[in-house]
């Protein structure tokens, strides 16, 4: 179902924007006068509960909830069953993050970081001071890959983080790999509450894509070379009007309506583009929810040999934690059979 906010089209419904707000959501929306289309994510409690097993400095909650956002947002564009996985290993602070998002709904994340390398960022840049994503992640490279399960190869886009930040990553990504258009905010509150309650975390994000249906208009630039002798000319390409418009119009958006927990990712749209109507969808859900089970992680071990299964064992257990929701699984060694043992 759509809803167009609002239209000139008498044959299409047509009403107010929502104002009620509801977080954990995705909604999509199309805005036929400038033949783009994108998604607007907006989290909040299934963000605390993603974070909630790890005693995360904030500057890394504020990385890691950029990360979820910007997975969401691309992960709910899959139309079939499967996985989306965003992956960076890089020098810097915070040298991984994986956020696994399984369709249609469920996500969940984890970030590995050097204490004392971050507190010796914070010193050398200010305690008080924000921290960027480039300055916590340093070089390396971001994984986008889409799992659609054993049948199907993975489709994988990597580019290179040389202390950009996740959207200028993204926007790498979707010029190299995909050649489509693409711009993308991200944002990350935290909200303290006052008598002394623990504080809470709120992301957003928006994806605007160009998608003309005419031909001809959707002119991807060439890539630099890269060893081109100086003073070569490179091939350019003059951006349509409708998409620098978009562009524009995106630019004027600021990380508070991002994360304005008052303000619905219906008026927020509607503030963007109600000059050319904007349609929206249905809003899909987002929930934190782990894949990990004991079934699963028997599984896995018994595809270990025995010699590394016996390397685990510990006061006759093994126990395994997920990293990504700090549960823990105790075996007793002699449970797990694996594949010499079962022959």
């Amino acid at each position: 179902m759509t809803h167009t906010i609002p239209t000139p089209d008498p044959d299409l419904t047509s009403r107010a924007p929502l104002a009620e707000p509801v977080d954990d959501q995705v909604t999509p929306f199309h805005v036929d006068g400038l033949d783009a289309r994108g998604r607007v994510v907006r989290l909040g409690t299934a963000l605390d509960a993603v974070m909630a097993h790890h005693a995360y400095p904030p500057v890394v909650k504020r990385l890691l909830g950029e990360a979820v956002a910007l997975t969401v947002l691309l992960g709910s564009t899959l139309k079939i069953s499967g996985r989306f996985i965003l992956q960076t290993r890089t020098d810097g602070p915070v040298d991984l993050l994986v956020v696994d998002f399984t369709a249609p709904q469920d996500v969940r994340a984890y970030a590995r970081f050097d204490a004392e390398r971050l507190e010796a960022l914070q010193a050398a840049t200010g305690h008080g001071q924000p921290l960027d994503s480039g300055k916590l992640l340093g070089a390396g490279h971001l994984a986008m890959t889409i799992d659609q399960g054993l049948s199907v190869n993975r489709y994988q886009g990597i580019v290179q983080l040389e202390g950009g930040t996740l959207e200028d990553a993204a926007h790498r990504y979707f010029a190299q790999s995909e050649q489509i258009p693409t711009r993308v905010r991200l944002a990350v509150a935290e909200e303290v509450h006052p008598g002394g309650a623990a504080s809470s975390w709120r992301a957003g994000g928006l994806m605007v894509q160009f998608l003309p249906t005419e031909g001809g208009r959707l002119r991807p630039v060439d890539l630099h070379p890269g060893d081109a002798p100086e003073g070569t000319e490179l091939p350019s390409a003059e951006e349509d009007d409708a998409w620098m418009e978009a562009q524009s119009l995106v630019g004027t958006l600021e990380d508070v309506e991002l994360v304005d927990g008052e303000l619905s990712a219906e008026r927020l749209l509607y503030r963007l583009f109600h000059e050319r109507g904007v349609r929206v969808f249905e809003p899909e859900n987002v929930v934190a929810k782990c894949s990990c089970s004991r079934e699963r992680v028997t599984s896995v071990l018994a595809n270990f040999s025995r010699e590394e299964r016996e390397s685990l064992v510990e006061d006759g257990k093994i126990v395994v934690t997920c990293e990504f929701c700090g549960r823990s699984y105790g075996f007793k060694a002699e449970e797990i059979v694996g594949p010499e043992e079962g022959e």
